[in-house]
């Protein structure tokens, strides 16, 4: 099983550390960030449309296709009550390749992405406090 610590820094930021890599992520100006990391809900977009970039160019090499200069962003709203993140679309763009015939290929490779996968099927989060030591 994998495993991810947050430790609060004091003043609304976090270390992250997962595995031999950490990174600081802050929170919302509203709710007293300071813009010094990516805000939670932008993390874990970049963590979609990054897992969706590597998904679709190993694809690409795998199948011979130029994936030089691709680039992927992916666009959504937030909304309220519950406050979320929706309607989210992927934009792949591929300039060097012109083969019509692998674009549906690519787009279903690119949709293996595991937390693509981990959010279509995701089934909530069990919750334990400790407190005291």
């Amino acid at each position: 099983m994998g495993k991810i610590e947050i430790k609060y820094k004091g003043d609304m930021l976090f270390e992250t550390t997962i595995g031999n890599h950490s990174l600081e992520i802050d929170v919302p100006d509203s709710m007293g960030g300071k813009d010094r990391g990516m805000t939670p809900p932008q993390l874990m977009v970049a963590a979609i449309a990054s897992c969706t970039a590597a998904f679709a160019a190993k694809y690409c090499n795998n199948a011979g296709i130029n994936c030089q200069d691709m680039t992927v962003s992916l666009e959504f709203d937030k909304v309220q009550d519950p406050l979320r993140l929706t309607n989210f679309k992927m934009n792949i763009k591929l300039p060097n390749c012109n083969d019509e015939k692998r674009k549906l290929a690519i787009e279903k490779a690119a949709g293996h992405c595991p937390v693509h996968e981990s959010m279509k099927h995701f089934e909530g989060i069990d919750f334990e406090v400790g407190l005291g030591n």
